[in-house]
């Protein structure tokens, strides 16, 4: 069995010490993935031959001394969500089938520029709409911890891949939870920033005002350089911020001396809670106060509220967002059409999924003639009132620290007919995308065997905070040192 490979940090200094080359770290990665991608089918499709020349192009470089970033000559992953020119974009549906790309999104530009080889695209649920990466038109991501285990939702596929050591890191998106959650049920970091922090130009739009690209690694120090690549203004997107990409790495002391973490009450009190979760986000905070930090209770009381927010703006966001969909300029069309009318029926019905489809309507329901005030409108004024909740904490605190899912993984199929308890794995995280704040998940134990996330959250633009709290917490525990069962 080929070894796992190693974390971003690491293979910088082999490279750097010549004990490696750009072209034989990328061949390790190869390899790795033919002997377990078979099972745990994190990968929808691989670019060996253009990763190679990449990998040669990396190699020359570093040969002739020229100035690089920390990510030359490195190999990572991509959610097949965001589009490279060239290369299919399928987001795991059968209504993109034998769409091309004819440009690259500028995270993944901003990678190449920075001298990283793009392996593949990783498997993900149907247009970024799930929980468990099992709402994929290709079959399912398994877990590494456990096979008969989903890997979370809906960036599974990158998640399995950085924690099953396929790849060092990987990129996904989150507009509820899809990079955190999977992360904390993979054993991994998962990062989401700021939204507007990282460009959205080239993602495949799910809900536009919640989704947000963002970062897998095995380590904080690792998804620091991972988000500095990828991060800063670009004109292409109206909703980038002005802000330059922001300078991580001077951040993480390892000391939190001084800082004040703040526990919402909600989030530790909330039913159906895990015991073993909750658990070991206790002793995680407890382990953060040993190194220094202060523990305060805060309030965010609209919680209750998070997830039928959520639901309500983002499906009505996805109704409008995959009209477009509708077999006349790219993707799947339906033959034998009697009509324009019966070609986009016939399209939609047989290229989207049973999950896409139930969020269309629901999203269509919230919008039409005389429910918009009653459902859509008066959600996007609770998500006021949410954001106001976690002004209110941040005056007290300066980061929050909470379970990033209420359980770990659960079994594949097990959520499959009922929507609403696979939405509700959704519980912890959905409140950051509504407020657009950065948050991030990180390996804090395990329950049962499997892998718990401790979910800590910041103010906007507070990243280095977030990475700073996480980086102390890993130089002081092993947890993200434990690797699957191989």
């Amino acid at each position: 069995m080929p070894a796992p490979l190693g974390t971003l940090h690491e293979l910088r200094a082999e490279l750097d010490a010549g004990r490696l080359s750009a072209g034989e770290l990328l061949e390790a990665s190869l390899a790795r993935i033919a002997a377990l991608d078979p099972e745990l089918h994190a990968f929808l499709g691989l670019r060996a031959e253009s990763a190679r020349a990449e990998a040669a192009q990396a190699d020359a470089r570093i040969r002739a001394g020229a100035p690089r970033s920390p990510l030359e000559g490195l190999p990572l992953a991509h959610k097949d969500i965001l589009v490279l020119a060239g290369e299919p974009t399928t987001c795991a549906s059968r209504i993109l089938e034998g769409f091309v790309s004819p440009y690259t999104s500028t995270a993944l530009a901003r990678l190449s520029r920075a001298g990283a080889i793009l392996v593949g695209r990783t498997n993900l649920d149907e247009f970024a709409m799930g929980s468990s990466t099992e709402h994929s038109c290709a079959g399912p991501t398994r877990n590494p911890w456990d096979r008969s285990r989903t890997p979370g939702g809906s960036s599974g596929g990158s998640a399995a891949a950085v924690a099953a050591g396929l790849v060092p890191g990987a990129l996904g998106s989150d507009t509820g939870g899809s990079i955190r959650q999977p992360a904390a049920f993979c054993g991994v970091v998962g990062m989401k920033p700021t939204y507007g922090r990282v460009s959205r130009s080239g993602l495949v739009a799910f809900a536009s005002s919640l989704d947000q690209v963002g970062v897998f690694a095995r380590t904080a120090a690792d998804a620091a350089w991972l988000l500095e690549a990828i991060a800063g203004h670009d004109p292409r997107d109206s909703t980038s911020l002005p802000e330059p990409a922001p300078r991580l790495g001077a951040a993480l002391s390892g000391d939190v001396s001084g800082l004040v973490v703040g526990l919402p009450r909600e989030y530790f009190e909330a039913e159906g809670a895990d015991p073993g979760t909750l658990a070991r986000v206790r002793e995680a905070v407890e382990e953060l106060e040993r190194g220094g930090a202060k523990l305060r209770e805060v309030a965010l009381p609209h919680t209750r509220f998070a997830v039928a927010t959520y639901y309500l703006i983002a499906t009505a966001e996805a109704s409008s967002n995959l009209a477009r969909y509708d077999g006349v300029r790219y993707g799947r069309r339906a033959r034998a059409a009697q009509s324009l009318t019966d070609m986009y029926r016939r399209t939609r019905s047989e290229g989207f999924g049973a999950e896409v489809k139930r969020r269309i309507l629901l999203g269509t329901y919230v919008l039409s003639a005389g429910y918009y005030d009653a459902y859509y409108r008066k959600a996007q004024q609770v998500r006021t009132l949410l954001r106001r909740d976690f002004e209110e904490a941040f005056r007290a605190c300066d980061v929050l620290a909470t379970p990033t899912a209420p359980e770990p993984a659960f079994a594949l199929g097990e959520r499959a007919g009922d929507p609403l308890r696979m939405y509700l794995s959704d519980v912890y995280t959905v409140s950051a995308n509504l407020a657009g704040l950065p948050a991030l998940s990180l390996p804090c134990g395990l329950a049962g065997g499997l892998p718990v996330g401790l979910q800590l959250l910041a103010p906007p633009l507070e990243e280095a905070t977030l990475l700073r709290v996480a980086d102390a917490y890993q130089r002081r525990t092993d947890h993200h040192l434990r690797r699957p069962p191989e």
